[in-house]
């Protein structure tokens, strides 16, 4: 029997709502934005996961709010 565990999963928050998540396990930080049916990519930090979803976000947007669930 094989089992995924999530270690954490982090919300990213525009002005209008959910714009993406980010969830770690054990390959790395999992971008996927919101409506996406696949992730962007696997990053190696929580740092570079952030840019890279607020990189796919539209272009001038703010950087999201993330909040920890």
């Amino acid at each position: 029997m094989s089992t995924t565990k999530t270690l954490a999963l982090w919300v990213a928050y525009g002005p209008n709502g959910v714009v993406g998540s980010i969830r770690h396990d054990d390959d790395g930080y999992l971008v996927t934005m919101a409506g996406s049916d696949a992730a962007t990519g696997t990053y190696p930090t929580l740092a570079s996961a952030k840019g890279a979803l607020h990189s796919h976000m539209t272009p001038g947007s703010a950087w999201p709010r993330f909040q920890e669930h």
